[in-house]
């Protein structure tokens, strides 16, 4: 178990030491690929489900703060007049997105991870077993804020969308390049406080670009609905 973020994914440590961990070091590459494999078939049994309700599924990825449960609020408010919607939210404590999401007027299933930086497609298994998903519709899963830990666990979505603030240093994909390779889509979001902030846009596409060549990208701010519609339009293509 991972001490820094309770991933279950034993990291390797970046300081040099002499001291014996008491364990054999060559495990840790078994101990990952099975803990990875066992959640591949979670995440399997979650996609077929999803490809039999042809439920959208989006997961949902970012550092804390970047305006996720934000934007998500307001594509609700854009679309559920039209497309069956439904959320699970993942945090460590508490249900305030939950809440925040079900003011909408949409089913929103709250998963806490306790000390765990992600969620993994068990989690999702139990929790679309407590929801009744629409049929034909679209299930947002918002993850854990973190950059990290949710690049390696497939929940059974059809799509990966990595939101980066660009309150955030335009570097992030440099500095997290497994979760923007992953991606495939990534959202430059909160465009609307450029006018006020020291951040390079051109560089952090290329940076993106860099990571990954192949993913799209939408730039938006959800409060002035700057770029909104190309968002709502992304989604509505891949519904249909």
């Amino acid at each position: 178990m991972c001490d820094t973020c309770g991933c279950g994914i034993p990291h390797d440590h970046d300081h040099p030491h002499d001291h014996d961990h008491g364990h054999d070091g060559r495990r840790v590459i078994p101990i990952e690929a099975d803990l990875l494999a066992k959640n591949n078939e979670f995440a399997a049994r979650n996609r077929s489900f999803f490809k039999g309700r042809e439920l959208l599924v989006l997961n949902l990825v970012s550092s804390p703060g970047a305006g996720k449960t934000t934007l998500l609020a307001s594509t609700i408010q854009a679309l559920k007049g039209e497309i069956p919607i439904a959320v699970i939210e993942g945090d460590q404590q508490t249900s305030r997105d939950a809440e925040r999401i079900r003011e909408t007027g949409v089913q929103a299933l709250q998963i806490n991870t306790g000390k765990g930086c992600h969620l993994d497609a068990h989690m999702i298994g139990h929790a679309i077993e407590e929801m009744a998903l629409p049929a034909r519709g679209l299930l947002f899963i918002e993850n854990v804020g973190n950059l990290i830990c949710p690049a390696d666990f497939d929940l059974g979505e059809a799509f990966k969308v990595v939101i980066l603030s660009v309150t955030e240093g335009e570097d992030k994909p440099l500095k997290y390049p497994n979760i923007f390779a992953k991606a495939n889509l990534v959202i430059l979001s909160k465009i609307d406080l450029l006018p006020h902030l020291d951040f390079d846009l051109d560089k952090c596409v290329e940076f993106a670009r860099r990571a990954n060549p192949d993913a799209e990208m939408l730039k938006l701010s959800a409060r002035s609905g700057q770029g909104m519609d190309a968002w709502k339009g992304w989604i509505r293509k891949h519904l249909a």
